[in-house]
C-alpha cells in the first residue's frame, strides 16, 4: 500500500475527509517553501500538493499564475522543487507529498530520470495537469515502477472514455476538478459535480479528491 493509499484508508476507517492543501514551490520566497510545508502539516494537512511553477499554467487562474510568476522570477526549477521535498523529508517522513505541475519541465528531464529523482527525494505522487490519461499508460507505469502514484485529472466534462482510461492507470487518488474553467473560478455547479461521481465510481474505487 502506498503512503497516499494508507492516508485515505486511515481516514475512511475514522469516517473522515482528508485535507489536501496546495502551495507553489518558491512563493513567496524559495527559502520559505519547506517551512510552509511543515506549517501546513501542523495546520491539519493530510497530504501536500507542491506546485512546480510554470510559465504558462493554462489550467490555473490569476492567483496561481501570479504565484508561479513570482517563483520563476526567483529562479525556481523542477530540481529545486525536488530539493524542497528532500529537505522536508528530513523532519517528516509520513505526510505524503504530491508534485503537481505541467508537462514541459518533466519532458525536459525525461520520464525515467524524473521518476528516479522524485523517488529519491521522497515524492509520493505526481499529477501532471496537461497529461491526458488516455495517452499516459507508459508514464504511469514508469511512475509506479519507482513507487510513485500517478494521479490524473477528471472533470464534470470528462467523457466516459477518459474516465475509463484514468481509472485504469491512476493510483493514490483521482483529482476531480469540481468547476468549469480555471482554478479559483466562482462558478461551482454542484449538480455538475454530482452527476459525474457515479460514473467514476463505476470504473474505480480509489479515492476522489
Amino acid at each position: 500500500m502506498s503512503k497516499i493509499a494508507g492516508v485515505f484508508a486511515g481516514l475512511k476507517a475514522k469516517n473522515k475527509k482528508g485535507l489536501i492543501p496546495f502551495v507553489t514551490a518558491g512563493d513567496p520566497h524559495p527559502g520559505l517553501t519547506v517551512d510552509v510545508m511543515h506549517a501546513l502539516v501542523k495546520g491539519g494537512a493530510d497530504i501536500i500538493e507542491l506546485g512546480v511553477p510554470f510559465s504558462d499554467p493554462m489550467a490555473d487562474g490569476p492567483v496561481i499564475q501570479r504565484s508561479s510568476e513570482r517563483a520563476l522570477a526567483q529562479g525556481v526549477t523542477l530540481k529545486q522543487c525536488l530539493g524542497n521535498v528532500q529537505e522536508f523529508r528530513k523532519k517528516n517522513q509520513t505526510t505524503p507529498v504530491v508534485l503537481m505541475g505541467y508537462a514541459n519541465p518533466v519532458e525536459q528531464m525525461g520520464h525515467a530520470a524524473f521518476a528516479k529523482a522524485a523517488n529519491a527525494a521522497g515524492v509520493d505522487g505526481v499529477l501532471i495537469v496537461d497529461y491526458p490519461p488516455e495517452e499516459c499508460e507508459e508514464f504511469a507505469k514508469q511512475m509506479r515502477s519507482e513507487g510513485i502514484d500517478p494521479i490524473f485529472l477528471l472533470a464534470p466534462t470528462s467523457s466516459q472514455e477518459r474516465i475509463h482510461h484514468a481509472a485504469q492507470i491512476a493510483a493514490g487518488y483521482i483529482y476531480y476538478v469540481s468547476l468549469r474553467g480555471v482554478t479559483g473560478a466562482n462558478n461551482l455547479n454542484t449538480q455538475d459535480v454530482a452527476s459525474v461521481l457515479p460514473l467514476i465510481r463505476q470504473e474505480t474505487s480509489i479515492p476522489v479528491a
